[in-house]
C-alpha cells in the first residue's frame, strides 16, 4: 500500500536520501555533492513508502514567500502507476495547510507533461541543472 510520510525521524531522512541517490546519483549521474545540497536542514522533506519500503521522496521549502518543491523522485519500478502524483499530492497539502498559495519547481523537461497534468504551468526558458534540461513552473492554488 502506497503511503507518504512526512519525515519526522532521522530514519525516514535516511530513507528519502537513499531513493534520491538511487533516483539522481546511481541513475542520473548527477554528483552526489550536488544532490546533498545546503537546504537539507531548512527543508521538510517526504518520503513515499510502498508498505514499509521507501520508493519516492521529495523536499520543499520556502522561496520568496512562495512553496517550491525540490528533488522530487519516485524509483523506476513505481513510475507510471500514479506514485508520483500521490506524492505530490501530498506535498501539496501539506504546502497549503502551510498558507502557501503559489507553489513551484524546476522540472527536468522529459517530466514536463507529468507536472502540466497536476496544474502546473511552464514558466521560463529551458536551463540546465546539474547537467540536465529543466524549466520553471509554477501552481497557484
Amino acid at each position: 500500500m502506497l503511503h507518504v510520510e512526512h519525515v519526522s525521524t532521522q530514519q525516514q531522512k535516511d530513507d528519502a536520501f537513499t531513493v534520491r541517490k538511487l533516483v539522481f546519483v546511481d541513475e542520473q549521474l548527477v554528483p552526489l555533492e550536488e544532490e546533498i545540497d545546503h537546504h537539507e536542514e531548512s527543508s521538510e522533506h517526504f518520503v513515499l513508502y510502498d508498505a514499509k519500503t521507501p520508493v519516492g521522496a521529495g523536499r520543499f521549502r520556502s522561496v520568496d514567500s512562495k512553496g517550491k518543491f525540490e528533488r522530487i523522485c519516485v524509483l523506476s519500478s513505481h513510475r507510471g502507476n500514479g506514485s508520483g502524483a500521490l506524492l505530490m499530492t501530498e506535498i501539496e497539502k501539506y504546502a497549503v495547510k502551510n498558507g502557501y498559495t503559489t507553489l513551484k519547481l524546476n522540472a527536468q523537461t522529459h517530466a514536463l507533461s507529468f507536472y502540466e497534468k497536476l496544474g502546473y504551468h511552464i514558466t521560463s526558458d529551458e536551463f540546465l541543472d546539474a547537467g540536465i534540461p529543466h524549466k520553471s513552473m509554477e501552481k497557484h492554488m
